[in-house]
């Protein structure tokens, strides 16, 4: 049960790390009207409520998972208080406080709009949270246990970035801008993502390929290990994944244009948003994966 909810946590965290820099990401550089829109400030908001809990959460049951011990266990305040002497513990703890600056952040553009999406200053200080938060997210995995740890460091950041841009920016254009249905929106921010999440699977592939070795380290160890077993199941569904990515790239070269012109009809991109759906779903397999991953060891 334990180890069932550190997964979960795991998952969630993962998946509120993507829809918040991701979503800013894709609010700032593309779509600074979206910091006055209900539906991308909803989704910023509760990423960033479920990235703090889901952190929380991790050092409790970080705790009762090493101890071998219940569900109880993730109450007390001994367990945080353990964990926190450990250098897992830190990382989390850090973690916990990134997502408390991330408020400030996220406060600052709510407040403001798309006047401050567009500030040098708070982009500055945005950047700075948000690869923050990717560093520590990934000092919890397996990357620093190879023969090259700063290269795996560096993979990992590349990796983790390349997931944000790609999963945020695909949720914000699913639940925010496409209901919308606006042909100017359409015209300007589907394309620009289409290019950015083009650039997040660039990353996402040849990190990975780097991470893949650095961790699994030999073709036995990745056909013959739990941990290579849920490596290959990841890579095969990630697979799946390009291939719907690839239909929406396609309609977006064939059929956007007659979308704008016929003022976002629904039947016109509806075949839009299934792919984009789908994309979508399979995508929340993958982080599940990659949660399994995480509290997987690579010998094993």
């Amino acid at each position: 049960m334990v180890r069932g909810g550190l997964v979960a946590a795991r998952w969630t965290g993962y998946l509120s790390l993507a829809l918040f820099v991701g979503g800013l990401a894709f609010v700032t550089l593309l779509w600074p009207r979206g910091a006055h829109e209900p539906r991308a400030r909803a989704l910023l908001g509760l990423a960033w409520t479920c990235g703090l809990l889901a952190s929380v959460a991790a050092i409790g049951l970080q705790g009762a998972y090493a101890a071998l011990g219940d569900l109880r266990d993730v109450l007390r305040a001994e367990t945080y208080a353990d964990v926190l002497t450990t250098e897992p513990g830190v990382v989390l703890a850090a973690r916990v406080l990134l997502w408390v600056l991330a408020a400030i952040v996220l406060s600052a553009l709510l407040q403001g709009g798309p006047r401050t999406a567009c500030s040098p200053g708070w982009r500055v200080g945005t950047l700075a949270v948000c690869l923050g938060l990717l560093r520590a997210t990934g000092m919890a995995g397996h990357n620093a246990e190879g023969t090259e740890p700063t290269w795996g460091a560096i993979a990992d950041l590349v990796h983790l970035l390349g997931v944000a841009l790609w999963i945020g920016g695909l949720a914000m254009l699913a639940l925010a801008v496409l209901p919308r249905r606006r042909p100017a929106e359409l015209a300007a921010v589907v394309p620009g993502y289409s290019r950015l999440a083009a650039v997040g699977v660039a990353g996402i592939v040849a990190a990975g390929l780097v991470l893949a070795w650095q961790v699994v380290g030999s073709y036995d160890a990745l056909l013959h290990t739990s941990y290579g077993h849920l490596l290959l199941a990841k890579a095969a569904v990630l697979g799946v994944v390009l291939l719907v990515a690839l239909a929406s790239r396609q309609w977006v070269r064939t059929r956007l244009d007659l979308a704008v012109l016929l003022r976002g009809d629904a039947a016109t991109v509806r075949p839009f948003g299934y792919s984009v759906a789908a994309e979508t779903g399979l995508v929340l397999v993958v982080l599940a994966v990659t949660s399994l991953l995480v509290t997987t060891n690579p010998g094993q």
